[in-house]
């Protein structure tokens, strides 16, 4: 299969990266000294599942000269969406599918007005990796996972290829979900309340889980993101949330999120698709969820300051 990896961060870098290493058709879009150096000396994935290089690697910033293909592996911050959606056209062919692996619940709208039903199948992973330096990914913690479905639910040809593809590559768990929908509010359960209790409290997973306070924050954040999954007719409960938890307490302690390390670092980050999409649909149900209220108001002031708002 063909396959463009658009977005060659942490997450488009690891998988694409594993993808590569597997022999499979993969063209990296990357820019600036990224792609310069991925151009020159390759990938290089420094990995706690072994680490690797692909070289030569299939590297460009022009998704035109690629042309269509037959999977986009969609790895961008959800803030990068509208401008995505434009640069991918050349890649979308007659029976090009786009699996997204994106933080929050809203691209998936985004993705299926622009592109439709056809193109889109649901899409998510669970890592922990990052662009250490130009060229080079680090991933320093959680089992890479990914999972793609049919939005309808469906059993599909492709999605059984897809499947076929993943399940034999080294470093990498991969599911072909029945229920995908339920699985990326999943997924939500979890993003959305570890990235704001850990960009409040500004410590790693290991520091808010540990203390009886920070724990209780997090506990609640998760039973708010359920009970707004629960008014939209997901079946997200008590046991998701116990699930979720002790999940946490097997992660690494010193992993952060992503949406986490850019507010700490100054940058745009994921904020409103994450703890502002959450409190949007509360709001709009009429549903009280103070924890996430207070987290994006602690926050929202860091963001506007990354994104220049209100200078």
């Amino acid at each position: 299969m063909k396959f463009a990896i658009f977005g060659t961060g942490g997450v488009g870098g690891y998988f694409g990266g594993r993808l590569a290493q597997a022999s499979e058709d993969v063209t990296f879009i990357a820019r600036g000294r990224h792609l310069s150096a991925i151009q020159q000396t390759g990938l290089s994935v420094d990995s706690i599942r072994g680490d690797f290089v692909v070289n030569p690697a299939q590297a460009t910033d022009s998704p035109q000269s690629i042309g269509a293909v037959d999977v986009v592996i969609l790895a961008i911050k959800a803030w990068q969406l509208d401008e995505a959606v434009n640069q991918m056209k050349p890649l979308v062919g007659a029976e090009t599918v786009i699996v997204p692996l994106l933080n929050g619940i809203e691209h998936m709208q985004t993705l299926v007005g622009a592109f439709g039903r056809e193109h889109v199948l649901g899409g998510l992973c669970r890592i922990s990796a990052f662009i250490a330096d130009a060229g080079r990914i680090k991933h320093a913690g959680v089992d890479p996972f990914i999972a793609f479905g049919e939005l309808s639910g469906e059993k599909s040809a492709r999605v059984q290829k897809l499947f076929d593809v993943f399940k034999n590559i080294s470093g990498v768990t991969a599911q072909a979900s029945e229920n995908i929908e339920l699985a990326l509010w999943e997924k939500y359960l979890f993003i959305c309340s570890v990235s704001g209790v850990g960009a409040v409290t500004r410590q790693p997973i290991g520091g808010f889980r540990s203390i009886p306070e920070s724990r209780a924050m997090l506990r609640r954040a998760l039973e708010e993101v359920a009970l707004v999954a629960t008014a939209r007719g997901i079946d997200l409960n008590e046991k998701s949330v116990q699930s979720v938890m002790e999940r946490i307490d097997q992660i690494q302690p010193d992993v952060m999120a992503s949406m986490q390390k850019d507010i700490m670092e100054g940058r745009p980050s994921e904020l409103e698709s994450q703890t502002g999409a959450l409190v949007r649909m509360a709001r709009a149900l009429a549903i009280s969820v103070p924890t996430h209220e207070f987290i994006y108001a602690g926050l929202f002031p860091m963001e506007k300051k990354a994104r220049g708002i209100g200078r």
